[in-house]
């Protein structure tokens, strides 16, 4: 018997992604949009915005409280271009919920895509972060995404607008952080827990020799990769 062919199906059009970095540093949203442009497929149109006001770094809860309404101002403002999913640069996962509510579209947060990913690459991980005011948060989230047992959180010590700069301080601060995490919590993996540390990946991870991975570039992916399936499905709903 001859094999059939499988039929002939639409070509799926481009997703469209919004990835939102909660504050208003353009160094963080810059090195967001870099980073994008890195790990999406070709044709994946990303369009990566911040609030016009609100805080410059989300380093504690009187910044997120100040953070939330905005970015869901935000998210209002842009639900009419349609885009396929949004994804979050924060690792607070700051207004996640409160977006998917609205949306109709997939969301996902930069500490629940990093941690699915992480999962992936290791039994036990560590997540680093820059403030110390953000490690309660984390444990929160980690609770709530079930990986409160195989996760260890430790601060750097320094500011969201640090990490994203080149301070040769903060730099030491964040290989020591790392170094510390291995040694003495046993991570077989690293997390980056924070918007400020975008991009670093690759470079720490040639340099401790174990995975690390970026939460913002796990959640755009994420938010690309369920976008591209939602598609698939309405084509095939099509033929």
């Amino acid at each position: 018997m001859q094999a059939q062919p499988f039929p002939l199906t639409e070509t799926p059009r481009p997703r469209r992604l919004l990835v939102i970095n909660p504050n208003t540093n353009p160094g963080v949203t810059e090195k967001i949009r870099n980073e994008a442009a890195k790990v999406v497929a070709p044709g994946t149109q990303v369009t990566v915005v911040n609030p016009v006001s609100g805080p410059f770094s989300i380093e504690t809860s009187e910044h997120r409280d100040d953070a939330v309404p905005r970015v869901i101002s935000l998210v209002r403002d842009m639900l009419a271009q349609r885009y396929d999913a949004f994804a979050f640069g924060c690792f607070d996962d700051i207004a996640l919920f409160e977006t998917r509510a609205i949306a109709g579209v997939p969301v996902v947060g930069t500490c629940e895509a990093g941690i699915a990913a992480a999962r992936t690459m290791a039994g036990r991980f560590g997540i680093i972060t820059t403030v110390h005011s953000a490690v309660p948060g984390i444990h929160a989230l980690l609770a709530r995404y079930g990986a409160s047992d195989i996760c260890t959180v430790r601060a750097a010590g320094i500011g969201v607008a640090a990490a994203a700069g080149s301070d040769g301080e903060a730099e030491r601060r964040i290989l020591m952080t790392i170094r510390e995490a291995i040694q003495q919590d046993g991570a077989e993996a690293i997390l980056l827990g924070s918007g400020g540390l975008t991009g670093r990946a690759a470079d720490l991870e040639r340099h401790f020799g174990i995975p690390v991975i970026d939460g913002v570039a796990a959640a755009i992916k994420m938010a690309e990769g369920i976008a591209s399936l939602r598609g698939l499905n309405d084509i095939g709903a099509e033929v």
